[in-house]
C-alpha cells in the first residue's frame, strides 16, 4: 500500500502561515456583533419603559396579574421597544453621524448595516405585535402597533426634523405603555389609566428638555429644531415649569382615581422635590449662571420611578 503525500506550499518570506481566527477572537467578534444589535434597541429606554407598565397592570388588576401575562407583556412590550428605537436609529442614521452624543451608535459607526438595523426593526415589530395579539387581546395589539407608528413614522420621520413641539407631540409614544398594560389585563381603558397616561405624557417634556439643552449645538449641527436650540431661554424655562407643575398635578388627580396614601404620601413628597429642581434650573439660566441641566434630567427619572413603585405598591397592599 503506497502513501501519498502533499508537498507544502512554497513559502518565500520563510514566515509562518497565517491562520484563520478562532477561539477568543472569534468569540469577542461575536460579543461585539450582540452588544451592537443590542445598542440600537436603546435598552435603558427600555427599562424605563417597564417601569411604567408593570404598575399600571398591578393598579388594573387590583393586586399581581398572572405571571403568564405579566411575562408575555414585558417580553412584548420590550420588543416593541426595542423595535422602535432600531427603525429610529435606521431612519435617523444621516443625523446620527453629525452628533457627538451618537455618532458611536452601530449604524453612523457602520458596525451594522442599514439593511440589517432595518430587517432586524421590522423582525423585532412584527413579533411583538404577533405575542401581543396571540396571548394577550386585539386593543393591546393595536396599541402597540400604533406606538411603533407614530414613534418612527409620525415622530421621527415628520415631527423631529419639522417642528419644535416635537417633544410634546412624541410624548404620546413614551406614555403609550401604560394604556398597553392597563390594555392587557382588563381590555379596556379606564380614567385611572389616562391618568397615568397624562403623567408620563407631560413629564416628558421637563425630562428631555434638559437632555436637549446639554446636546444643544448637536442638534443645531444636525439641524433638529430642538426647543432649546431655536426658542429663547425665557421660552424653554417657561415650558419647563408649566410642564413639570402639570405633571405633578396630574399625578395627585390620579390618588382619587383607586389609590390610597401609599400612592399619594410619596408621591406628593417626590413631586414637590421635582417642581423644586426644575425652578432652580430655570433660575440658573435666567441669570446666566451655570445650568446643570443633567442634574433635573436625572431627578426626573428617579421622580418618575418612585411614582410608579407607589403605584405597585398601593396596588399590592
Amino acid at each position: 500500500m503506497s502513501m501519498i503525500t502533499e508537498r507544502p506550499a512554497s513559502n518565500p518570506t520563510g514566515q509562518p502561515p497565517v491562520r484563520a481566527a478562532k477561539g477568543p477572537v472569534a468569540r469577542r467578534d461575536v460579543r461585539a456583533i450582540v452588544s451592537a444589535y443590542v445598542a440600537l434597541t436603546k435598552p435603558r429606554i427600555v427599562e424605563l419603559l417597564l417601569v411604567t407598565t408593570v404598575p399600571a397592570m398591578m393598579l388594573a388588576d387590583g393586586g399581581l396579574p398572572s405571571l403568564w401575562l405579566m411575562a408575555v407583556v414585558l417580553i412584548g412590550g420590550s420588543l416593541a421597544a426595542g423595535a422602535a428605537s432600531v427603525l429610529n436609529c435606521y431612519i435617523d442614521r444621516d443625523i446620527d453621524q453629525l452628533m457627538r452624543r451618537t455618532k458611536r451608535r452601530p449604524l453612523p459607526a457602520h458596525t451594522v448595516s442599514p439593511r440589517s438595523a432595518l430587517v432586524f426593526g421590522l423582525v423585532l415589530a412584527a413579533i411583538s405585535i404577533v405575542l401581543m395579539a396571540a396571548f394577550t387581546n386585539l386593543l393591546a395589539a393595536g396599541l402597540t402597533l400604533a406606538a411603533i407608528v407614530y414613534y418612527d413614522v409620525v415622530y421621527t420621520l415628520w415631527l423631529k426634523r419639522s417642528t419644535s413641539t416635537n417633544t410634546f407631540w412624541g410624548g404620546a409614544c413614551g406614555a403609550a405603555p401604560v394604556l398597553i398594560g392597563w390594555a392587557a389585563v382588563t381590555g379596556g381603558l379606564a380614567p385611572a389609566a389616562w391618568g397615568l397616561f397624562a403623567v408620563v405624557f407631560f413629564w416628558q417634556m421637563p425630562h428631555f428638555y434638559p437632555l436637549a439643552m446639554k446636546y444643544k449645538d448637536d442638534y443645531a449641527r444636525a439641524g433638529i429644531p430642538m426647543l432649546p436650540v431655536v426658542a429663547s431661554t425665557r421660552r424653554v424655562n417657561a415650558e419647563i415649569l408649566i410642564f413639570a407643575w402639570l405633571t405633578v398635578l396630574t399625578s395627585l388627580a390620579v390618588w382619587p382615581l383607586g389609590l390610597s396614601a401609599i400612592y399619594g404620601v410619596p408621591t406628593l413628597v417626590v413631586g414637590a422635590i421635582f417642581l423644586v429642581e426644575a425652578h432652580r434650573l430655570c433660575r440658573r439660566a435666567t441669570r446666566g449662571e451655570a445650568v446643570k441641566p443633567m442634574r433635573l434630567f436625572h431627578w426626573s427619572t428617579t421622580y418618575l420611578t418612585i411614582v410608579f413603585v407607589a403605584v405597585a405598591l398601593d396596588a399590592l397592599i
